[in-house]
């Protein structure tokens, strides 16, 4: 069995990792891949076509300086998946760049079985984009729970839920038995996270240091960590050097986690860190900020939530401050209730990520990159057999 793969950035890179292995677990090895991928998809044996880096971008100006090579580079992968003539492509996350090089390679290949691995967000805005994949699309593996019922009422393309893949990292988000003890004794540990990028650090670490600062007036003494990447690690460090609570600043995963299965409380941008909170069992208070200009997309967002974990619960379990909500007194109402071990707003929190489990969950405990491959290949199989 031939696969090509493509991916455009890290997370993908990732998935695409994970998704190979299965695929070679359930082929007995009999499966040969091909495409475009990172260093985790490197590891497994991909030669990628070109670097990922390439086609990994992020903001507006540096997407339109490498417009240029972008597209030279959607060329040249639909090319290859022509010349390549394999069983399956499966896209892997980045539409703008996937979903590209797909639709060229349907227009050389009308039979060529297409699985677009993470759904776009089209229960949020551009709905319509749902019902165009079915042009190019076989089989979406969506890694959110309501993801099917999207597609089927958007008119999209075949679509089943495979599971997210932070359940495969659940032994590591979760405390053992001291840990637990930790989080639940004093002085308090509380998390915050700004975000990833050098907008969301610049626009949110101002108000997230002063509703720290209000917060010890109002709960007392805690410890305060604040995981970093390393793009941004100097940025953080420059901007938390004059908060009121001085944080510890944690770099790298392994650092990150040991302190997600301690921390009794987070504040935390919106975004996949929201995600990880939850399942780790953090009460979280989420916020963000963006541009005026980009505020200006609530008028197209269909969605009736921002953060991850409440899309999932189908309602507001966890508070949302955004733009102008997103201020330090804000800030601090929404988490000083959470601090405390046994509030009412902590338990009514705790109780609805208990609730998120379970909604995530895929039967017999699979793991989602097995799920993945089996519906690949089982998806593959049916329409041979068409």
């Amino acid at each position: 069995m031939r696969v090509h793969l493509v991916a455009g950035e890290p997370s993908g890179d990732h998935l695409g990792a994970d998704l190979m292995r299965a695929l070679r677990t359930l082929t007995g090895g009999a499966v040969e891949f091909r495409g475009v991928g990172g260093p985790a998809m490197a590891r497994e044996g991909l030669q990628s076509l070109f670097p990922m880096s390439d086609v990994t971008l992020m903001g507006f100006d540096a997407v339109v300086r490498a417009l240029p090579r972008v597209l030279s580079r959607i060329r040249e992968t639909a090319a290859d998946v022509v010349a390549a003539k394999p069983d399956a492509l499966v896209l892997i996350d980045s539409p703008d760049f996937t979903h590209r090089v797909a639709r060229r390679a349907r227009r050389a290949l009308p039979d060529l079985y297409v699985v677009d691995y993470v759904s776009p967000t089209v229960w949020a805005w551009r709905p319509g984009r749902a019902k165009a994949m079915r042009a190019y699309v076989d089989l979406v593996l969506a890694v959110l729970p309501f993801e099917p019922a999207a597609h089927e009422r958007l008119g999209g393309p075949r679509c089943v839920y495979v599971g997210h893949p932070l359940v495969e990292k659940l032994g590591a988000l979760r405390p053992d038995a001291a840990e637990a003890a930790a989080r639940a004794s004093g002085p308090p540990l509380v998390l915050a996270l700004p975000g990833s990028r050098r907008s969301e650090v610049g626009r949110l670490m101002a108000p997230f240091g002063t509703a720290l600062g209000l917060l010890r007036g109002r709960i007392g003494a805690f410890d305060l960590a604040l995981p970093a990447m390393p793009h941004v690690e100097e940025a953080i460090r420059s901007a938390a050097a004059d908060w009121p609570v001085a944080p510890r600043i944690l770099v790298g995963e392994d650092a990150k986690l040991a302190a997600f299965r301690r921390a009794r409380a987070a504040l935390a941008a919106s975004g996949t860190a929201t995600l990880e909170l939850a399942l780790a069992g953090v009460p979280t208070v989420g916020a963000y900020r963006v541009s005026p200009v980009e505020s200006l997309l609530r008028f197209v967002v269909t969605a009736p939530h921002v953060l991850l974990p409440n899309l999932v619960l189908e309602r507001r379990a966890i508070p949302e401050l955004l733009q102008a909500d997103c201020t330090p007194g804000k800030l601090a109402d929404a988490l000083a209730p959470l601090v405390p071990p046994a509030s009412l707003a902590r338990e009514a929190q705790v109780a609805a990520l208990a609730e998120l489990d379970r909604r995530m969950a895929l039967p017999g405990g699979e793991a989602p990159s097995m799920a993945a491959a089996r519906a690949t290949l089982e998806g593959l199989d049916a329409k041979r057999r068409r």
